[in-house]
C-alpha cells in the first residue's frame, strides 16, 4: 500500500500542475497565487484520498470510485471559489478516474 500511497501523491501532484496551467491560461495569467496553491493543492488531496487502501474491486468500480473521490473532493475547491469554477470541478472529476486508472494498471 504504501507505493500506491506515494504513486497517487505523486500523480495528484503532477495533475495539479496540469491544473495550474490550465487555469493560468483560462485567466489569462492573471490567476492569483493564493487560487493557484488552492488548485494545486486540492488536486494533491485527490491523490491522497484515491491512493488510500481501497478493497480491491472490480474495473468498472475502481473507475467510479475515483470519479466520486475527485467530485467529493473537488467540490469543496469549487464551493469555495463562489461556484465559479466548473472547469477545474470537472477535471477534479476526471483526475479521480485518471489516478485510479493508472494505480490500478496491471502489474506483473
Amino acid at each position: 500500500m504504501k507505493k500506491r500511497m506515494v504513486e497517487s501523491l505523486i500523480g495528484g501532484a503532477i495533475l495539479g500542475v496540469v491544473c495550474v496551467i490550465g487555469a493560468y491560461i483560462r485567466s489569462d495569467f492573471n490567476a492569483t497565487r493564493g487560487f493557484v496553491f488552492s488548485l494545486w493543492y486540492n488536486r494533491v488531496i485527490i491523490g491522497l484520498v484515491v491512493g488510500a487502501p481501497w478493497a480491491k474491486t472490480t474495473k468498472i468500480k475502481t473507475l467510479i470510485r475515483g470519479a466520486i473521490l475527485g467530485l467529493l473532493v473537488s467540490f469543496a475547491f469549487f464551493a469555495t471559489t463562489g461556484f465559479k469554477d466548473p472547469i477545474s470541478f470537472i477535471a477534479g472529476i476526471v483526475y479521480g478516474i485518471i489516478l485510479e486508472t493508472w494505480l490500478s494498471r496491471i502489474k506483473k
